[in-house]
């Protein structure tokens, strides 16, 4: 392991230290309106990141104060980092993120004005790429913001994703394609690091779910097989096609039986509920590789590690704005966050 490597596990490690406990979300799930949060936040290791968020307080304004946050760690982390290859792959997640918002805000109508309230461009900046984003936002139409994004990298897949949602009408059909640009990066990416383990995880997520979607959807098998990206050992090629025959969601899921991933097959009958809890078992399972991925000192994958352990807080801490905006009891909203137990 390089030098630059070395010192970025180290850094890892002192981040993974400074991660906040179930308790704290526990208090700041306890707030009783956005101002309290705010003072509860101040006062974590979150605190600067939210300080320019202006009164009054929405979970929106919050959440997208700590997605900048979010880009500063990775950022940060990946300049440390000897091998920045697979840390590039991560990195677009921002990048499309934001794409998707854009896109979706103009199928539902929103004015220019609403979808920027829904994206941070602070990844786009630090790597000087706002303009993808921006052209995309000034469009007048969807039709336009696809032809805008046509010469970029994602342009293909877009057009693609464009074209099954003006057959199907659904509008979760730009997920699928901006997260199989994302995953098909990352597998080249892991092609190049030994960190199969962690990285692999998420493609295994990301085909697993895509079959089910597809399926759930009523798409054509040439349809879902055009989402599968890099297969992994963990979900070979083999397994996802038998999962692309199958009769149905039920019988998709119950071919995971043979697969590493057996435990995660849903008990639920009702397939929206089975594929909600195949997510979210499926991130839970992440999360503790995650976690998992600081038992050895010097190890590259405790700075992927650090990086996914940092987005799966962000996004508690979302949750929790959300939570205590639309005043959602606190045990409610505890037993949807994605942590570690004390």
């Amino acid at each position: 392991m390089g030098a630059n490597n070395v010192y970025a596990t180290v850094k890892s490690y002192s981040k993974r230290g400074r991660l906040l406990k179930k308790a704290d979300f526990q208090t700041l799930s306890e707030s009783r309106d956005l101002e309290e949060l705010m003072t509860r936040i101040k006062n974590t290791i979150y605190g600067e990141s939210v300080s320019e968020v202006q009164k009054p307080y929405t979970s929106l304004k919050i959440e997208n104060a700590l997605r900048g946050y979010l880009a500063d760690v990775h950022y940060s982390i990946a300049k440390m980092a000897g091998d920045k290859s697979i840390f590039n792959a991560y990195y677009m997640k921002f990048i499309i993120s934001n794409l998707k918002s854009v896109l979706k805000g103009k199928i539902l109508g929103k004015s220019q004005e609403e979808i920027e309230s829904h994206i941070n461009l602070r990844a786009e900046e630090l790597i000087k790429q706002r303009d993808i984003v921006l052209k995309a936002l000034v469009a007048k139409d969807l039709e336009e913001a696809v032809a805008s994004l046509s010469s970029g990298p994602f342009g293909e897949e877009i057009a693609k994703a464009a074209a099954l949602y003006n057959d199907k009408k659904n509008i979760q059909i730009f997920d699928l394609y901006f997260d199989k640009i994302l995953f098909q990066n990352l597998g080249k990416a892991m092609k190049k690091t030994d960190v199969s383990k962690l990285v692999g995880m998420d493609i295994d997520f990301y085909n697993l779910l895509s079959v089910i979607r597809g399926k759930f959807w009523g798409l054509e098998e040439e349809q879902i097989n055009d989402l599968i990206v890099a297969a992994t050992t963990g979900a070979s090629r083999e397994l996802l096609g038998r999962m692309i025959s199958a009769g149905s969601v039920r019988d998709a899921f119950n071919e995971l039986a043979s697969s590493k991933y057996k435990n995660l097959i849903p008990e639920s009958e009702n397939e929206l509920d089975a594929i909600a809890e195949f997510e979210r078992t499926f991130e839970l399972e992440i999360y503790q590789s995650s976690l998992r991925s600081f038992s050895k000192m010097f190890n590259f994958a405790t700075i992927i590690g650090i990086t996914k352990l940092t987005a799966y807080e962000v996004r508690n801490l979302g949750a929790i704005a959300y939570a205590v905006e639309q005043k959602i009891p606190t045990e409610i909203t505890m037993s949807k966050l994605i942590l570690e137990e004390d």
